[in-house]
């Protein structure tokens, strides 16, 4: 499947775009008991344990979405992961070569200008930058590219306006993202859900920040079953084995949380 996409690469349809897989298994847990192991393990920024019914959502998310407070818009869109290492040595070794590293900085750059534009349509004229560029973040088990982007909303529009104008979120698409959005329908093998949306809150001021689900348990006590969906941005200098080991280093804190 990633040559197809590299091809649609190669023909100009659409520049990148983040290919996702699920790892899946049947059995009963305790969805309390493996949240509060997933964030010992993780300790992640944007977590959120989530219930609805049957349905349970379990997240270490490291990443942003978008955060509304007065008039200004903020994402923090993710593209860039190189593993830790217990070594300290090796560990500074891997963050700056994911720095200086020119394929994980143009997955970054590329939805950086996804996520200007974005907003650009609903922003102040002349508001919208970019207050970090492709800073190395550090988390328990990997290290990742992560931007800043500002924006003024424009004071005609709403809340809602500024999610519309944004969601579904570049990180997890690619960009142009709707043709982006084509590919992922024609060539993952299965539906998303929950995963790669955003989970909350809007206060009465009509504020609210927004994580990306990613980094997460999907469980249903009804099927007693367990999904986890990781993925990898997948540019024209990807190579397949190095983007499956992102994905598997993606996936660890939650294999390991519910051993």
């Amino acid at each position: 499947r990633q040559m197809c996409i590299r091809d649609s690469i190669q023909r100009g349809d659409i520049y990148e775009a983040n290919f996702c897989q699920e790892f899946y298994a049947n059995g009963q847990i305790n969805p309390l008991h493996i949240f509060k192991q997933l964030q010992f393990l993780s300790t992640p920024p944007f977590a959120v344990f989530f219930k609805n019914n049957f349905h349970f959502l379990m997240s270490a998310s490291p990443e942003r979405y978008l955060k509304k407070q007065g008039n200004l818009l903020i994402s923090q869109p993710i593209k860039g992961t190189a593993k830790r290492s217990s070594d300290a040595a090796v560990d500074l070794r891997l963050k700056n070569t994911l720095f200086a590293d020119p394929k994980e900085r143009s997955e970054n750059v590329m939805i950086v200008d996804l996520v200007r534009n974005d907003l650009s349509r609903i922003a102040n004229k002349g508001s919208v930058e970019v207050e970090e560029l492709s800073a190395v973040y550090s988390f328990k088990q990997v290290h990742h590219l992560i931007s800043t982007i500002r924006a003024e909303l424009d004071s005609k529009l709403s809340a809602v306006d500024a999610i519309c104008a944004s969601y579904p979120m570049g990180s997890m698409t690619g960009a142009p993202k709707i043709e982006s959005m084509n590919i992922i329908d024609e060539f993952e093998s299965t539906k998303r859900g929950l995963y790669s949306g955003s989970v909350g809150y809007i206060n009465p001021e009509m504020d609210f920040d927004f994580n990306v689900v990613i980094r997460s348990i999907l469980y249903s006590s009804s099927n007693k079953m367990l999904t986890v969906n990781v993925g990898s941005a997948i540019t024209h200098k990807s190579i397949a084995e190095k983007e499956y080991e992102e994905c598997l280093v993606k996936a660890e804190p939650m294999i390991q949380s519910l051993k």
